[in-house]
Formats: structure tokens, C-alpha cells, sequence
């Protein structure tokens, strides 16, 4: 099936915006978002900034957390009268720790086709840039806001031998650096931050460093922290630990 608009009726299609810089966009997503009937927005306000550089007019709908699922059912049927729709997010990659897994499966559910326009995530551009392995990686989005599930699950991941990314908030940042330094160790790892904005910051270290860095200073903007995996040999002195009586 064709992923262009003017051949595909009724498609959902899922594209990827800018994570910051708003010229990281696609030629393939302005033309797409130039000719479906209706865009659904995360934040109408935030998604005017972007449309409007690109002198994009379409209707403009918000599809956020709190209303998906009350908005599924008129998007759904719009689809199945041969509309054509556009989900965006605030940022990246619609469904990727952001609104749109609901919609997507209710569609696939009812044989309404779906197409990714493929754009920037924050996950893979702070794995580019953080210098760890790229060859295996675990994307586990927003830890847990409470500090004993935040361990809890930190304390699952010690032995996975690939890279780790989280997402986390300014204000949590400094409380998990140090949960993931007390419950992984001194391994590498790296603070992105605000990726490619203007004040685009990489601060790398070990966790126990970072973790003082940040103690006391709560950085601005969106963050993603990249860990470094179990090693062959931590996981080795790991078993040894275990074996002892």
C-alpha cells in the first residue's frame, strides 16, 4: 500500500518533529502534514510554533495523556471514512514515551492503515552523541517517580550487558543519578540535555560523579541520561561475589 496521502485513504500517519530545532524536520513530514484533513497535536500551542514556520494550515485537533481515550472512537471513525490524519507530538517520535500506543493498536485492530513518517528521538540522538556502545541498547523511558520503585527497577537492570537510556526531569535528576550510581556502580554514563537547542549540554562522567555534579544544581530543559552497561567483567565479579560462602 502506497504512503502517500493522495493514494492511501483513511491512513493514520505517525510523524516524527523536531526535539528541539525546528529545522530537523523531513520534507516527506511537511508535505504530509501540508495534505491530511486533520492533525492531532500532544499541545496545539506548541505544534502551532512548528506549523506556522512551515506555513502549514490544517485543522488542528489535541490528542494529549488525559483525552485519548475519549478522542479515540471520532478518530477512528474518521479513518474509517477514508480521512487521512496526522498524529504529532511535542517532540520526536509520536507513541515513544509519548501520546499514540492507544491509537495505534485500536487501528491495527480494525485494519485501518498506519504509516510512520520517521523523525528525530531524543533516546537515539543522546545515544549518538553520549560516546557508549551503540550496538545493544535498552530504552526504558521515565523511571519511576518514587524512590523505592526507582531502585527497584535500576536494581533489575544491573546485570543487562547493553547500553541503558531514561528519560528523567529536572527536578528527579539529581535523586537518580544516585540511585543509579548506588545500585550500578561507577560505570560511564552521560547527562544530555536540551539536544540540539541552542543550550544543547553533554556532561559525561561516571555515575558517582554525575551524581555529584548534580546534587546540588538542578540543570534546565528536557534530559535524557545514557548508562553504560554490564561489562563482561563486573558481571563476572558479580558471580564471584555470589559463589562466596
Amino acid at each position: 500500500m502506497s504512503a502517500d496521502p493522495k493514494r492511501t485513504p483513511g491512513c493514520l500517519y505517525l510523524v516524527g518533529t523536531p526535539i528541539g530545532n525546528l529545522e530537523d524536520i523531513t520534507y516527506r513530514a511537511v508535505r504530509i502534514l501540508g495534505e491530511v484533513d486533520q492533525i492531532l497535536a500532544e499541545d496545539t500551542r506548541r505544534a502551532r510554533v512548528l506549523l506556522d514556520r512551515y506555513a502549514i494550515s490544517r485543522p488542528l485537533s489535541s490528542f494529549f495523556e488525559h483525552n485519548e481515550v475519549r478522542r479515540l472512537e471520532p478518530v477512528l471513525r474518521a479513518l474509517a471514512e477514508g480521512r487521512r490524519v496526522a498524529l504529532i507530538t511535542d517532540a520526536g517520535s509520536p507513541g515513544i514515551s509519548d501520546p499514540g500506543y492507544r491509537l495505534v493498536r485500536a487501528a491495527v485492530e480494525r485494519g485501518l492503515p498506519v504509516v510512520s513518517v520517521p523523525g528525530p528521538s531524543a533516546a537515539v540522538t543522546a545515544l549518538q552523541v553520549s560516546g557508549l556502545p551503540t550496538d545493544e541498547f535498552l530504552f526504558r523511558g521515565f523511571p519511576p517517580r518514587r524512590g523505592g520503585a526507582r531502585r527497584r527497577e535500576l536494581g533489575e537492570l544491573r546485570g543487562y550487558a547493553g547500553t541503558l537510556v531514561f528519560y528523567e526531569s529536572p527536578h528527579r535528576l539529581a535523586a537518580f543519578l544516585a540511585d543509579a550510581a548506588a545500585e550500578l556502580g561507577d560505570r560511564p554514563a552521560a547527562v544530555c540535555r536540551e539536544l540540539t537547542k541552542m543550550h544543547e549540554e553533554v556532561v559525561r562522567g561516571t555515575l558517582p560523579e554525575l551524581a555529584a555534579r548534580f546534587r546540588d544544581r538542578a540543570p534546565l530543559g528536557e534530559i535524557a541520561v545514557v548508562v553504560g552497561g554490564c561489562t563482561r567483567a563486573r558481571r563476572a565479579a558479580a558471580a564471584d561475589a555470589q559463589a562466596e560462602p
